[in-house]
C-alpha cells in the first residue's frame, strides 16, 4: 500500500455512518479567514487538501442562522439557500480527488456579538458575550421556544448541507465557541429547567440535535459530533470526568466523535507552549467509551507517531488543522515514502492569525497557502523556467533559501551565496531561543529539497560585494541579505533615534542570538516590536539569572500575539520567571545605570536603575550590497546583470512567513509577462449588484 509497510495502517479506509473515509488522514475543521468573502480561493484552499490525500476534508465554522454571526470574524454562512452554492463549489473540489467533504455547522449564541445583524445574542443564561473583544453586549436567557426555534434551524441547515453535497454534517459542541458547549458547561448553564443543572439535563439539547440530524439526513451524510473534554478549568467548567461520562450517555448516537480542548487557544498552543500530541492524556479514554470512530488532533507530523496512536487504540483518525496548512501532501508523501519533503508544522500559529486579522490564511512552511486560486500557485508543482538565464541568490534565510528551492524546481541554474558556514539565516539564530526550537524545520526542511536540486550549487564563507557581484555577472540576482535590529530606540512609538548618553551599555536582539550577554545584574528590555521577540528575550535573561525589568508602551506583553492565540501564556510564563513588566510605558532616554521612562499618557516621568538595557524596535535591512549596485548600475550591462532585486528582509523586515512568502513569489514571477497597467496581480471575487427594479430596492 505504501512506501513502508509500517505505514499501511495509516491508509486502511474508515467507516463513519454512511460513508467511507478512504484512510486514516481528517482534516479538521479549522478558521482561514476568506469565508463568505473569498469563497473561490476557499473552495481551491480546500480541494488542494483532498489531491494531497486528505480523505476527509472539513470547513472552519459555518454560520447556520443570521441570528448568530461572530464579525468581525469571516467565516462561512449557510444562513439561507443563497449560500448553497458558494459551498458547493467546495465540496465539488474536495469530490474531485475523491475525499469526503464535512461541514462544521455552528451557532455560537454567547461567542456571536452580532456586529452584523444586530440581533439579540442567546444563550443558557442571561451573561456578556463571551468574545475576544470584551464586546459591551449581553446575551438574553434563551427560553423554551429559543430553543424550540434553533433546532429548527439547525435542522434546515441540515438539510441546506446535504444538498449542498456535504458527505459529513458536524453537530459542533467545542471549543466554547458555540451555543451546545455553553449548554454543557456550568460555567454558562445555570438553568434550573429542563436543559439545565443535572448532567442529563445539561446533554438534553446535545442529544436532541444531534438525533434529529440523524434521522433527518443518517441515510446518505455521517454526523460527527465535536466535543471539547476539558475546558482546564477544574470542576469550574467542563473536565475530563464530567465530559467523558456525557460521552458515555450519548455512546453511539453521532457517527464519529472529533475530541477538542477548550477553548480554542487550548486546542492550539503554539510550539512555544505544547509539543506535538499534547492533547493525547484527554483523548486517550475516549475509544472505550463508544464504538464509533474517534478523532483528534495534536499538531501531528511524525508518522510513526500517527501509527502509534492508531495501534494503541487513541483513535481512528489522525486529525490535523495546522499540519494540513503546513503540508497539504502530507498523506501522499507518506503513501510515497517521502517523508523528508514533508514540510513539517513549525506550530507559530501565523495560519490563525488570518481568521483574527480577517486576512486570507498564510502559513511560513507553506507559501502557497490561500494562494491556490488567488495567485494560482500549488504547494507542490512549479511551471516549468521561463528562460536559460541564470540566477545569483545571495542569502540562505527564509527568503533565500524558499526563493533558491522554487527557482530549482523551475530549472533555472541556481547559484546560492551565503556569508556564514549554514543555511537558515534568522531561522537559526531564533530557534535557539527559548521555545523556537521547531521553527528551525523552516531551513531543514529546504534544506533538504535543496540537496535534490542538481541545478542548484551552494557556496558557504561567500559575503559578496558590488565588484565581486559584477564580476560573476549573472543575469538575474536576488539580494535575500536579512536584516539587523537597530540600536538607536527607533520603532513603532519613536520614530527617531532616542538619547543614548556615553557609557550606557546597550545590547540589540542581534547581538544575543550571536551569544553576546549584558554586563551587570538587572536588564530593562523595552519592547517596541510587540510580537514574540521581546518577551522571548526577556524570557532567556530570566533564565540566565538576570533581573528582568521589561517596559512596554502596549498594554501587556507581546501584544501582537493575540493574534496567535498565546499572549497571556506569554505574559504567565514571565511572570512565573520573575520579570517586572510595565505596560504603558516609554524609554525616553538611556543613562549610564538607568532609563528614563514615561507613561504614554500623562508623560510623567519616572527613573528605573538598569545595568544595560535591551532595545527590542524595529529592524533595518541589510541593503549595503543593494545600495552599492544601485550606484554602478551603468555597469550591469556591460557584467551582463539585467536585473537585481531585494527579497524578504532584505528589503522590508517583517515575519519569517513574509520572507518565504517573498522568496516563492520573486520565483513565480520570474520570466511572466509584466501585466499591464492597472491590473491587479490576483484574483479577487467581487459582489456584482443586480439592477434595482422599481419599488424593490433589494
Amino acid at each position: 500500500m505504501t512506501g513502508n509497510a509500517r505505514y499501511d495502517i495509516l491508509f486502511e479506509p474508515v467507516r463513519i455512518g454512511p460513508k467511507m473515509a478512504r484512510n486514516r488522514f481528517y482534516q479538521v475543521p479549522h478558521c482561514n479567514g476568506m469565508g463568505y468573502r473569498d469563497p473561490t480561493a476557499l473552495a481551491h484552499m480546500r480541494g488542494v487538501k483532498a489531491e494531497g490525500g486528505w480523505a476527509v476534508v472539513c470547513t472552519e465554522q459555518v454560520e447556520f442562522h443570521h441570528s448568530s454571526d461572530i464579525t468581525p470574524f469571516i467565516e462561512l454562512r449557510l444562513w439561507d439557500d443563497r449560500d448553497i452554492p458558494a459551498l458547493a463549489r467546495m465540496v465539488d473540489k474536495i469530490h474531485e480527488h475523491g475525499s469526503l467533504a464535512g461541514i462544521e455547522l455552528a451557532y455560537n449564541g454567547m461567542n456571536g456579538p452580532n456586529l452584523y445583524s444586530r440581533e439579540v445574542p442567546m444563550g443558557p443564561a442571561h451573561l456578556p458575550v463571551a468574545t475576544f473583544t470584551y464586546e459591551p453586549v449581553q446575551a438574553r436567557r434563551m427560553d423554551l421556544q429559543d430553543i424550540r426555534n434553533i433546532r429548527k434551524w439547525h435542522l434546515a441547515a441540515v438539510h441546506r448541507a446535504r444538498r449542498a453535497g456535504f458527505d459529513l454534517i458536524y453537530v459542533y459542541a467545542a471549543h466554547a465557541l458555540g451555543f451546545l458547549h455553553h449548554f454543557l458547561s456550568r460555567r454558562y448553564n445555570e438553568r434550573t429547567d429542563e436543559y439545565g443543572g443535572s448532567l442529563e439535563n445539561r446533554i438534553r439539547l446535545l442529544r436532541e440535535i444531534t438525533q434529529e440530524t440523524k434521522d433527518a439526513v443518517g441515510h446518505d451524510c455521517a454526523i460527527p459530533l465535536r466535543i471539547s473534554v476539558d475546558e482546564l478549568l477544574g470542576e469550574g467548567g467542563l473536565y475530563q470526568a464530567e465530559v467523558e461520562d456525557m460521552i458515555g450517555l450519548m455512546a453511539d448516537v453521532p457517527d464519529l466523535w472529533d475530541v477538542t480542548l477548550a477553548g480554542w487557544e487550548n486546542d492550539s498552543r503554539t510550539s512555544r507552549f505544547a509539543e506535538e500530541g499534547a492533547q493525547e492524556p484527554f483523548i486517550s479514554g475516549i475509544k472505550r467509551l463508544t464504538s464509533k470512530p474517534v478523532v483528534g488532533v495534536g499538531r501531528y507530523t511524525s508518522p510513526d507517531r500517527m501509527v502509534s496512536l492508531v495501534k494503541k487504540g487513541v483513535m481512528d483518525l489522525i486529525g490535523a488543522a495546522r499540519p494540513s496548512i503546513a503540508d497539504p501532501f502530507l498523506p501522499n508523501k507518506i503513501r510515497d515514502g517521502r517523508l523528508e519533503d514533508i514540510r513539517e508544522c513549525i506550530g507559530c500559529n501565523i495560519c490563525v492569525s488570518g481568521d483574527f486579522t480577517q486576512s486570507p490564511i498564510r502559513c511560513t512552511q507553506n507559501p502557497t497557502m490561500g494562494e491556490e486560486w488567488r495567485k494560482g500557485w500549488h504547494p507542490e508543482r512549479v511551471r516549468p523556467r521561463g528562460s536559460d538565464k541564470s540566477v545569483l541568490v545571495v542569502g540562505a534565510g527564509p527568503a533565500g533559501l524558499e526563493a533558491a528551492h522554487a527557482l530549482g524546481k523551475r530549472g533555472y541554474a541556481v547559484t546560492l551565496a551565503e556569508a556564514g558556514t549554514q543555511l537558515g539565516g534568522r531561522v537559526l539564530a531564533e530557534a535557539k531561543l527559548p521555545g523556537l526550537a521547531a521553527w528551525s524545520r523552516v531551513a531543514d526542511y529546504r534544506r533538504l529539497q535543496l540537496q535534490k536540486l542538481a541545478n542548484v550549487e551552494i557556496f558557504f564563507m561567500s559575503r559578496l560585494d558590488a565588484p565581486s557581484v559584477l564580476e560573476f555577472g549573472f543575469p538575474r540576482v536576488v539580494l535575500a541579505t536579512g536584516a539587523r535590529w537597530r540600536r538607536d530606540g527607533v520603532g513603532h512609538l519613536h520614530t527617531r533615534p532616542i538619547p543614548i548618553a556615553p557609557g550606557a551599555i546597550l545590547i540589540s536582539p542581534s547581538e544575543i542570538m550571536e551569544g553576546q550577554l549584558p554586563t551587570g545584574k538587572t536588564v530593562l528590555v523595552w519592547d517596541d516590536d510587540h510580537y514574540y521577540m521581546g518577551g522571548v528575550i526577556a524570557e532567556l535573561l530570566a533564565e540566565k539569572n538576570y533581573d528582568v525589568v521589561y517596559l512596554t508602551p502596549a498594554s501587556e506583553a507581546s501584544t501582537w500575539t493575540r493574534n496567535t492565540m498565546e499572549q497571556h501564556f506569554i505574559q504567565k510564563r514571565m511572570l512565573e520567571k520573575g520579570i517586572t513588566i510595565h505596560g504603558f510605558k516609554t524609554v525616553e532616554s538611556v543613562a549610564p545605570g538607568e532609563v528614563l521612562s514615561a507613561c504614554v499618557f500623562t508623560g510623567r516621568k519616572t527613573r528605573i536603575a538598569a545595568d544595560a538595557v535591551v532595545l527590542v524596535t524595529a529592524r533595518l535591512p541589510n541593503e549595503e550590497l543593494a545600495l552599492a549596485l544601485q550606484a554602478c548600475r551603468e555597469d550591469w550591462a556591460d557584467a551582463g546583470i539585467e536585473d537585481v532585486t531585494s527579497i524578504g528582509d532584505a528589503l522590508a523586515p517583517a515575519t519569517i512567513a513574509h520572507a518565504t512568502y517573498a522568496g516563492r513569489r520573486y520565483a513565480e514571477l520570474l520570466d511572466n509577462p509584466p501585466l499591464p497597467e492597472g491590473v491587479i496581480p490576483f484574483r479577487r471575487e467581487i459582489a456584482g449588484l443586480l439592477p434595482l427594479r422599481e419599488g424593490n430596492p433589494t
